[in-house]
């Protein structure tokens, strides 16, 4: 019997997979970047498919087999899918496009995921200019995170007046990566 780990996540992206089955990224405080097998999930009535929404935050119960991981089990935290605006989730978006740009196979970072939590818990309710800041800090605690920019995390207030200096940072990091 495999062992089955149960480990907070946030559902990055879902891709159908076959006639009812999904294959869905989870971003884990324990495993990092993870693809895991959902089966039935497309089915109607399915118990897993509310959970499996993109950016909701879950307790995910996954098993790691012969061909990888596979999703067992969860329980909803938070949809903050449903919380956000329009523009809060083209931002989230992004954040989480550029994790599945520069995270390849399973990065055991569980700052990825603080960071992303926290962006996706901060973004409701604030105007613009707060979240576009946020945005840029959040993206630069990625980078950071991921060994690609040395310097200081800023505060939110420095990000909101040196905007351009954050953003070539992020830059200067992502083309390091050489992806």
């Amino acid at each position: 019997m495999r062992p089955k780990y149960v480990t907070p996540a946030i559902v990055l992206a879902r891709i159908p997979h076959g006639e009812a089955n999904a294959l869905v990224t989870l971003l884990t405080a324990d495993f990092g970047l993870i693809r895991a097998r959902a089966q039935g999930v497309r089915k109607s009535g399915a118990k897993l498919a509310a959970s499996l929404r993109t950016l909701s935050e879950l307790d995910a119960s996954v098993l790691y087999g012969k061909e990888g991981w596979r999703l067992s089990g969860a329980s909803l935290v938070e949809d903050h899918f449903s919380n956000l605006d329009a523009v809060s989730r083209a931002r989230a978006g992004r954040i989480s496009s550029l994790i599945l740009r520069l995270v390849r196979g399973e990065t055991a970072e569980p700052e990825l995921f603080f960071a992303i939590k926290d962006f996706l818990s901060s973004l409701p309710g604030e105007d613009e200019e707060t979240q576009d800041a946020l945005e840029c800090r959040t993206a630069l605690r990625l980078v950071s995170a991921l060994g690609l920019d040395a310097g200081e995390i800023p505060a939110l207030e420095e990000v909101q007046t040196s905007r351009k200096a954050i953003v070539a940072r992020i830059n200067t990091g992502i083309a390091a990566s050489g992806l």
